[in-house]
C-alpha cells in the first residue's frame, strides 16, 4: 500500500521497541486484533529477541509465524531512516524519548511516515515540534505523541465531553484521575528523567511559545490550579503538572468546537486528606532526589527498564477519569474508564492509534498533532469497541 503522497511502502505498521515490556504487550494486541490484511512487522535492536517474541506470538496466533522482523537501532540514524521509509505508520515504545526518540521522529517527518509514541515527556514533545513539525507538514507526516495513558483518556475524554456541551460559547472542563495501577521500569525512568530536566523542559516550552502561531479571536488554556476539595467527585483534587493538560489545550486550540474561550484543569483525585498530604510529600521527595544525578541513577537501578507488573497484578488494576464540563448554562458529568492503564490499556491505545492512522478515513492533517485532532471520532469509536468506556454520567 501507499502513503498519502503515493509512495509505496512494504508495511502498513511497524512496531519499534517490540521486545520491551509495553512493546510486547502491544505486539500481543496487534497479533490478536490487527486486520488480516494488515502488513505489520516487529522491530528492535536484537534479532534474537525479536525471533523469540515472534515464537511466543505464533504459539497463540499461528499466522504470526512468518511475521517480518526488522533490526533497527535508535542510535543509528541510517537504520531509523530505513525503518521510516519501509512503513506507512511507525509505533514506538523506545524511551526515555528525550534520549532516544528524536532520530525516528526526524526520519518519519522526512519520509512522510505517520508516527505514534507513548511519551509523557513535555520537553521531548516541545523539541520535536520546534525541530520537525515544519518538515512533517511539508511531507504530510502525522506526528502524534502521547498515544497511551499519557494522554489518550484525557484528550479524547475532553473531546467527548465538549461534544455534550453547546457550541460557540465559553467552555470549562475539569478532569479528575484515579487509578490503583503500578508502573514499569521504563515508565519510572522516563518520569525521573523528566523530573531531573526542569530547566531544559522550561526552556523548550518557552521556545515553543515563541514559535507557535497565536490564536486569533479564540482562547485555549490549561492553567495549573490550586489543590482543593472537589464536591463534584467527593475527593481531594491535587493539580497534576503532566503533559496531559497541554495536549488538551492544543486540541482545543486546533478544533473550533471547543468554543471561543476554553479552559481545562487537570487533577489527581484522592479520597482522604491524609492520602493527599502523603502523596504530595512523596512526589516532592521524588522530585528533589531526581535533581541529584547520583540519586537519580540509584533510583533507576532499583527498577530496571523491561520490568513491570505481572499479568495477575495488571488484571486487578483500573483507572477512571471523571470530567465536569460547563458552558452555555449546561453542566455535564462524563467518565472514561478501563483496566490496567499503564500497560494493558496503553498497549491497546497505541495499537489502535497506529491502526487508525493506517486504515481509517481521517481529516486531512499533517505535522505534530494530538490524538483528538488527528483521529478524533475514529479513535474514540475504536477504543470503545476495544472495551474502554466513554459515558455521560449526568447532565443538568
Amino acid at each position: 500500500m501507499e502513503t498519502r503522497d503515493g509512495t509505496e511502502r512494504t508495511y502498513d505498521v511497524v512496531l519499534f521497541g517490540a521486545t520491551g515490556f509495553v512493546g510486547e504487550l502491544t505486539a500481543r494486541y496487534l497479533a490478536a486484533h490487527a486486520p488480516a490484511t494488515c502488513r505489520w512487522a516487529l522491530a528492535g535492536r536484537s534479532l534474537d529477541k525479536l525471533e523469540r517474541l515472534r515464537d511466543r506470538l505464533a504459539a497463540e496466533h499461528p499466522r504470526c509465524a512468518d511475521l517480518p522482523l526488522v533490526t533497527a537501532d535508535a542510535a543509528d540514524r541510517d537504520s531509523m531512516r530505513a525503518l521510516a521509509e519501509s512503513a506507512r505508520v511507525v509505533a514506538t515504545t523506545v524511551g526515555p524519548y528525550v534520549w532516544y526518540g528524536e532520530p525516528l521522529v526526524a526520519a518519519c517527518a522526512e519520509a512522510g511516515t505517520d508516527y505514534v509514541d507513548l511519551t509523557g515527556e513535555p520537553e521531548f514533545v516541545d523539541l520535536m515540534y520546534l525541530r520537525h513539525d515544519a518538515r512533517a507538514r511539508e511531507t504530510g507526516a502525522r506526528i502524534v505523541h502521547a498515544c497511551g495513558f499519557d494522554s489518550v483518556p484525557h484528550d479524547l475524554g475532553v473531546y467527548f465531553t465538549v461534544a455534550q456541551l453547546p457550541g460557540d460559547v465559553p467552555l470549562a472542563v475539569d478532569g479528575f484521575v484515579r487509578s490503583n495501577a503500578f508502573f514499569s521500569g521504563g515508565t519510572f525512568a522516563s518520569a525521573l528523567t523528566a523530573m531531573g530536566r526542569g530547566r531544559h523542559m522550561a526552556r523548550a516550552a518557552r521556545e515553543r511559545r515563541l514559535h507557535e502561531p497565536r490564536l486569533v479571536g479564540r482562547r485555549a488554556r490549561a492553567p495549573l490550579a490550586a489543590p482543593r476539595f472537589s464536591r463534584e467527585t467527593g475527593a481531594w483534587a491535587l493539580p497534576l503538572p503532566t503533559l496531559d493538560a497541554s495536549v488538551v489545550a492544543r486540541s482545543a486550540a486546533a478544533l473550533p468546537q471547543y468554543g471561543p474561550d476554553f479552559r481545562y484543569r487537570h487533577y489527581a483525585a484522592v479520597r482522604t486528606l491524609p492520602m493527599a498530604l502523603g502523596g504530595t510529600a512523596a512526589m516532592g521527595g521524588l522530585f528533589a532526589l531526581a535533581q541529584v544525578p547520583p540519586a537519580r541513577r540509584w533510583l533507576m537501578d532499583r527498577y530496571e527498564a523491561g520490568q513491570g507488573p505481572d499479568e495477575e497484578r495488571r488484571a486487578r488494576s483500573w483507572f477512571t477519569v471523571r470530567f465536569v464540563g460547563e458552558g452555555g448554562g449546561r453542566r455535564v458529568f462524563t467518565e472514561v474508564s478501563g483496566g490496567d492503564p499503564g500497560y494493558d490499556e496503553t498497549a491497546k491505545m497505541l495499537a489502535e492509534s497506529a491502526l487508525s492512522l493506517a486504515f481509517d478515513d481521517l481529516p486531512k492533517t499533517a505535522g505534530q498533532l494530538t490524538t483528538a485532532v488527528a483521529m478524533g471520532d475514529a479513535l474514540l469509536e475504536r477504543l470503545t469497541r476495544a472495551g474502554i468506556r466513554f459515558r455521560v454520567a449526568d447532565s443538568r
